[in-house]
This record gives C-alpha cells, structure tokens and sequence, in this order.
C-alpha cells in the first residue's frame, strides 16, 4: 500500500503548475493506460483498487507482465488521483519526458496544426481523429489546452499515445515548412468548399477556436480557407466535429 506522502504527491499531479515541473501527468481508464504503456512514454506506477484487482484480472496480469509497479489502494483514496466522478478504479502516472524532436525533421504529407483550441476536450478528440485518419504529426501552439490535461487525455482515447505531438509551436516557426513545400490549409468559416479542394502532395491543416476564427496572422500565412459547407441553420460545427470531416476529405485518397 502507498503511503499518505505518495498519494499526495500523485494527487498534486492534477495541477497543471506540478505536472510542468514534475515533468508527470495522471492517466485514468485501463484502455489507456495499456496504450500508454506500450507506447514510447514511461510509466512509473499503476493503482488499482481492490475491487479492480478482483473484477478485472485479465489487465492486471497484463500490466504485470509489462513489468510497472503496480501498488492497491483503498477504494475511497483513488478519487485523489482521478477528476472523474466515478472513476473506474484505476490510475497511472507517466513520465511526460520524451526525447527531443525537431520539427524540422518532419516530413509527413498531412500535419494538423491548433491555434488557440482552449477546449481540452476539443483538443483531445482532434487527436483521436487524426489517429483516427492516420495523421500522425501535430502541432499545438502555446495557447492551446495544455496536452497533459486529464481532460485531454481522457477524450483522446488512448490517441495521445500514438501521435507525435509538438508543443508551443508559434506562427512564426510554421515557415520552417515552407521550405518542404507544405500548403497551409486554414479552416475558415469563410474559405471555400473543401469539397471543392484539389489535395496537395503535403498540407498543413491549421484548426483555429470556434468561437473567435483563426488569427489574422494565421490567416496571412494560409495559401488557401476551406469551409464545410453548411446545409442547415446551425450557426458554426464543433471544431472537433469539423476536424473529423476535413480530415476524412484530405485523406479520402489515402490507401
């Protein structure tokens, strides 16, 4: 069993101030946290309830074998390092310390990029569909949601753990991908059918807040806006519902 110390160190975890300078982040659910596991983040330790233990032995023996330290705790203690109401028993830390990537180094042929998505939830399910569509590669500028937000996490669905994520990425650094002939595609109430777009060979798809549009400094940057063409009386779509639909345009072609 954990001591009080510990929990208090892992339920700090659920402040953004302490996952930055611990360089940590909780993981709750045992989907995810088996994706994280095999995926290129360490994790430190797993706990689990005694009831999980019980009910669902077929993932302890494989988080077992995965060889992490996996420590009980009491029933009424797991809501410290969980921000779920009825949380399912089970939580992880991860190290969010990754060897460094340069972006210059990229060279998918479809990259999203978000600027200014507050939304964690918004955020997290635009990387469950870009894993989704198999994009693999996106760029989250420093006003976005931060990535290791339990919210994030827990609407990626495990996503997180698949995608090469880069962080803070400013305007100013998208130019680096003019270089490798990157289109900018900016998703703009305003642009053009998407629909109507003929696919470049590498494209940047920028994301912007719903509720305010793309910067106009993004906008100056952008060689072309797109649009999904409203049909109804709705006055905008969820940026994450409209990232699944350009998604599913741009990449209709892929085999």
């Amino acid at each position: 069993m954990i001591s009080r110390n510990e929990l208090k160190y892992y339920n700090s975890l659920l402040q953004k101030k302490q996952r930055k300078n611990r360089n940590k982040f909780l993981v709750e659910g045992k989907k995810t946290i088996l994706e994280g596991i095999h995926s290129k983040y360490n994790c430190e330790i797993i706990l689990l309830t005694e009831k999980f233990l019980n009910d669902e032995s077929g993932y302890v023996k494989k988080f077992k074998s995965a060889g992490v330290r996996i420590e009980p705790i009491k029933s009424a203690d797991i809501k410290w390092v969980t921000d779920t109401k009825s949380p399912e028993g089970i939580a992880a830390v991860f190290s969010s310390e990754l060897p460094a990537k340069k972006i210059d180094e990229i060279n998918d042929p479809l990259v999203v990029y978000l600027e200014n998505i507050s939304d964690p939830g918004n955020v997290g399910t635009i990387i469950r569909n870009c894993d989704w569509f198999g994009v693999k590669t996106i760029l989250i500028s420093k006003e976005s949601a931060e990535l290791y937000n339990p919210k994030v996490i827990r609407a990626s669905m495990g996503s997180i753990f698949h995608c090469d994520i880069y962080l803070d990425i400013t305007i100013g650094e998208l130019n680096d991908f003019r270089k490798r002939r990157y289109k900018f595609i900016c998703s703009d109430l305003k642009g053009t059918s998407i629909f109507q777009h003929k696919r470049n060979n590498k494209i940047i798809l920028f994301l912007s807040n719903e509720s305010t549009g793309p910067s106009e400094e993004l906008l100056s940057i952008s060689d072309q806006s797109v649009t999904i063409p409203r049909q109804g009386q709705s006055e905008s779509l969820n940026v994450a519902s409209s990232s699944a639909v350009l998604l599913a345009e741009l990449t209709k072609h892929n085999k």
